[in-house]
């Protein structure tokens, strides 16, 4: 399997991730918390994605702000979603213990925007690097 298979792989399960964070604000009440977990989540797969077509190796890690240092090495115009990493870290592993995180549908609405704003740059990356620009 080539790089860019395995990167589909990662990118398949974070395009879950992302429809689910979706999706859940339908329910009431809106499970805010997990919502923004997928957020994070599925922006951890579009990064790890990357890397994979990069050949780089994956690093166990849900720190948005870890990964997204290893894909400025690539290529320095990842520097522009760092803030977006920022944001979703600690989505991925505070909201899973019982230390409550005060958000709101805001934070929510946030977390999906910026979720939104990391996939769409790393697509547009690898689209890049696959026409060869």
């Amino acid at each position: 399997m080539d790089n860019f298979q395995i990167a589909r792989e990662w990118f398949n399960i974070a395009e879950m991730d992302i429809a689910s964070a979706k999706y859940l604000q339908n329910m009431y009440p809106i499970p805010v918390e997990i919502i923004c977990y997928h957020c994070q989540q599925s922006s951890e797969k579009f990064l790890k994605g990357f890397l994979s077509a990069c050949g780089h190796e994956i690093t166990k890690t849900h720190d948005l702000i870890l990964l997204n240092k290893m894909c400025q090495k690539y290529y320095v115009e990842f520097k522009s979603i760092e803030e977006e990493c920022l944001r979703l870290t600690d989505y991925g592993v505070n909201i899973r213990y019982p230390y409550p995180m005060e958000l709101n549908e805001t934070d929510l609405k946030i977390a999906i925007k910026d979720a939104g704003k990391i996939k769409n740059f790393v697509i547009e990356k690898i689209e890049s690097i696959k026409s060869g620009k």
